[in-house]
């Protein structure tokens, strides 16, 4: 529990489920305030925070947005101050993933993969970078090691993604000295609800990490708290949370 968070606020992209849950029982454990944006995930969105408000009343509010939808992006921000009178920490969580192989690639796919995972963290951060400059906030951005190693079939997604690194790095030097700005890169600890991968590559993927075993969300949110909370002098850097797969491919 980090008492650097007593009190600060917190956004959290896609944080009604899997690893953006996580991320906000982090934070919220270390007494800090959240408002959990979600999409389609009303239901799982209320649970949550009905979860956490049973422990500190009145410490976690939601807001449902389309992140495609351009006009959504500064209302989630002014959601969140408008409500707490503040606010300390971005957490880009939320993402799209699917395949989108060479000769089937879309405008739509394009647009809906490019606009979840680099225009919507781009934006956010755009219209929260006055509020992060006033309380010396930060950006953490849930980025994916096929930024830089590219997962075959998934030509937008790995593309995406490896702009969100640059995202970060570039935010980084924008908004410094008053805002710092890092990603986290998850390796095997949850699998896409799509079933994009079967045993066999689950077994194969597990087997590339040096710790040979699979991840918990948990590890994702301890590094994002981390780098919030911990991390003062830490600014532009991809802090990799894949058991040692990056370096073992």
């Amino acid at each position: 529990m980090s008492q650097n968070l007593s009190g600060k606020v917190v956004l959290v992209t896609g944080g009604a489920k899997r690893i953006g849950a996580a991320i906000a029982r982090q934070f919220h454990a270390s007494d800090a305030r959240l408002m959990l944006h979600y999409h389609t995930a009303r239901a799982e969105a209320q649970v949550l925070q009905a979860e956490l408000n049973g422990v500190h009343p009145e410490s976690v509010a939601t807001v449902q947005a389309d992140l495609n939808r351009s006009a959504a992006l500064p209302e989630i921000v002014e959601a969140a101050v408008t409500r707490f009178g503040r606010l300390d920490v971005v957490v880009n969580n939320a993402s799209t993933f699917y395949p989108t192989p060479v000769g089937s690639i879309t405008e739509e796919a394009w647009n809906d993969l490019m606009g979840v995972n680099v225009r919507a963290p781009l934006f956010l951060s755009q219209a929260a970078a006055p509020y992060l400059r006033k309380t010396g906030g930060c950006i953490v951005n849930i980025v994916d090691i096929h930024a830089d190693r590219p997962l075959k079939d998934y030509v937008a997604y790995s593309v995406a993604k490896a702009a969100l690194v640059g995202l970060t790095r570039s935010l980084a030097r924008e908004l410094g000295p008053e805002v710092r700005v890092n990603a986290v890169a998850p390796g095997p600890v949850l699998w896409p609800d799509s079933h994009a991968f079967d045993e066999l590559a689950q077994q194969r993927i597990v087997s590339h990490t040096v710790l040979k075993r699979v991840g918990a969300p948990e590890d994702v949110a301890r590094a994002v708290v981390f780098l919030a909370a911990e991390a003062p002098y830490v600014t532009g850097q991809v802090l990799a949370v894949d058991g040692g797969r990056s370096i073992n491919l």
